[in-house]
């Protein structure tokens, strides 16, 4: 694909994805091409000169007059002069008297559970007032104190006069609550209840620890094995419970996923359900969530926790026809403050930001910097928080960024680039999008699964993790990087193989490098994993502490053996191998019963 171009002013070879960033050139194309500005091929375009592109745009490619009266609006936009934008939606604070006031403080019919369970979640749930549009017109908080102290937990509107609060508490013992509302019969409301033992299976949320890597809550070490299900929660029961199976079969234990349905190449579909009320025909209303779009989400979040997988939410993308990649400011702001209120008592949600964020033109550093301040402000747990890269990083050392959320910005590299980028950042590095195992025109869907779990296991053992995606064509476009479905790669299995080997290693496999030619992870003196990728040696020469004694074990990660060679080895020593590819070592000190564990 061409460089992109930054010209001083607007030209035939300037790229079609620097006229589009602008709004004037954005609506100069809107209004002449619609459906270009509609395609879901139009991110396959970006790159192009925009007199290329028109030169092949169906409608005009035969039109040479039509072409030019677009080419001349575009060249006269004045780049130099400040874009003019409409003036958005003004906030207006939830008003005092929105109840009368002879209303009773705090009379609201109220329930709740008595008793919930560490790390699950306690619900409060109110009938109150429903005129107006209590999505914007009530304010609804509580404080929540147990034996760590208090927090200020967010309330939502759910439709029909219902509204709820939900917290996910910590901590064992007695807790109690006492609502604020501008809504009088929902302020003043208290009550008590107590957190028993976590379930079986019930970690908490998934935060950083030691600076490169993840634990739940409760101290148990957390794996992200990712994979990439962009749009599977808007397709339909048969699909998704199609997904579901397919990752109660599969090694992730995180799955990427938009809040928002996408338009883009292979999904072209209409979801069942959106997250507003209105219609494609008639518009949506961004001040009124629908409620059963959300109860869906919210199904499909709960069914991953039971299959121990975490929920990476994507709250903003650009691969959009409905309108909500370029909600202004304020529609934004409340927007991700109603996903948080709802959302942010389960245990197994990360927030993503957003994806490919410098693909959203409307918005700018300062946009992200007060989306990521509305959830840090509503969500008292601390969920991982990231924002996910196209062509240009974001900046990861930014405090609210909680890991390096990254797409590969190299055609080949991107895995071998990890050691890089945990320097940089000092932070976890999460390779999201390293390139999709398939067969479609795309680059970054067409590799082979040989090549995916060479990326995987590089990444591990640069103290990384790599994520999957499938994108093989299919007759209905049920592509799992978008639709989920089903699992047709060669790569899954091979990644389920090498979970198992990390599991049965070091809680945490942090890079130990020595020789220039092989990557190596482990801890010194107990344990080495050494990885070859696509280098075919027939024997290794080692040279490690003459005092530890380690068996070896070769690993062919494509046919998924593990070879124990016979006696044990120290100092300096020569192992054969069986020259292919995809080859590791491991080495696993010898303990006596005299040594500690």
């Amino acid at each position: 694909m061409p460089a992109l171009t930054d010209h001083r002013s607007f030209n035939p070879e300037t790229a079609l994805i620097d006229v589009l960033r602008d709004p004037r050139g954005h609506e100069v194309i809107a209004r002449h091409l619609p459906g270009l500005v509609r395609s879901s091929i139009l991110h396959t375009l970006h790159g192009y000169p925009v007199g290329l592109v028109l030169e092949t745009e169906a409608g005009v490619a035969h039109d040479a007059d039509a072409r030019g009266r677009i080419l001349a609006e575009i060249t006269a936009i004045p780049r130099d002069v400040g874009v003019p934008r409409p003036a958005p939606e003004r906030w207006v604070a939830p008003s005092p008297d929105y109840e009368e006031r002879g209303s009773t403080p705090g009379s609201a019919r109220a329930e709740w559970n008595d008793v919930v369970p560490a790390f699950s979640r306690f619900e409060l749930r109110l009938e109150g007032p429903s005129h107006g549009n209590p999505f914007v017109d009530v304010a609804l908080t509580a404080q929540v104190s147990g034996p760590d102290g208090t927090v200020t937990v967010p309330g939502f509107y759910d439709g029909g006069g219902r509204f709820r609060l939900r917290f996910m508490p910590d901590k064992q013992g007695e807790h109690v609550f006492v609502t604020s509302s501008n809504a009088i019969s929902l302020d003043g409301i208290s009550g008590s209840f107590l957190v028993s033992e976590a379930e079986v299976g019930m970690h908490g949320p998934v935060r950083v620890a030691d600076t490169f890597h993840f634990a739940y809550a409760d101290g148990l070490r957390f794996r992200p094995i990712g994979t990439t299900a962009y749009a599977w929660t808007h397709q339909g029961s048969e699909v998704e419970q199609r997904t579901l199976e397919a990752l109660a079969a599969a090694p992730f234990t995180k799955v990427r996923m938009c809040v928002f349905p996408k338009s883009y190449l292979f999904n072209e579909n209409e979801p069942e359900l959106y997250p507003f009320e209105g219609s494609p025909a008639a518009g949506f209303d961004f001040s009124r969530p629908a409620p059963a779009y959300w109860a869906h989400l919210e199904e499909r979040i709960d069914q991953l926790a039971g299959l121990g997988i975490e929920a990476d939410l994507i709250l903003f993308h650009g691969y959009d026809r409905w309108g909500f990649a370029t909600m202004d400011p304020v529609a934004d702001d409340r927007y991700v403050a109603y996903a948080v209120a709802r959302l942010g008592a389960f245990a197994n949600v990360w927030w993503s930001l957003a994806n490919e964020y410098d693909l959203l033109f409307t918005k700018g550093t300062d946009d992200w910097e007060r989306l990521a301040e509305v959830i840090r402000h509503n969500d008292p747990y601390g969920h991982l928080l990231s924002i996910h890269n196209c062509r240009a990083f974001f900046d990861h050392s930014r405090s609210w960024v909680t890991h390096a959320s990254i797409q590969r910005q190299d055609i080949y590299k991107t895995a071998e680039m990890t050691t890089e980028w945990r320097e940089r950042w000092g932070k976890p590095v999460v390779i999201d999008e390293c390139a999709y195992e398939g067969n479609i025109d795309q680059g970054w869907g067409n590799i082979t699964g040989q090549e995916l779990t060479r990326r995987f296991w590089e990444g591990a053992v640069r103290g990384g993790y790599v994520g999957h995606g499938e994108t093989y064509v299919h007759p209905d476009d049920v592509l799992w990087w978008s639709k989920g479905g089903d699992l047709r790669g060669t790569s899954p299995a091979r990644i389920s193989f090498l979970r198992e080997i990390l599991e049965a290693g070091p809680e945490v496999l942090e890079p130990n490098p020595l020789d220039w030619d092989v990557p190596r992870a482990g801890i010194d003196g107990e344990y080495y994993l050494y990885y070859f990728g696509f280098a075919q040696p027939t024997y290794r020469r080692f040279l490690l502490d003459p005092s530890v004694t380690y068996t070896v074990d070769v690993i062919d990660t494509w046919n998924m053996t593990i070879t124990r060679l016979d006696g044990t080895y120290s100092g300096r020593f020569r192992i054969p191998l069986p020259g292919i590819q995809y080859l590791a070592v491991r080495l696993q000190a010898i303990r006596s019963s005299a040594q500690p564990s």
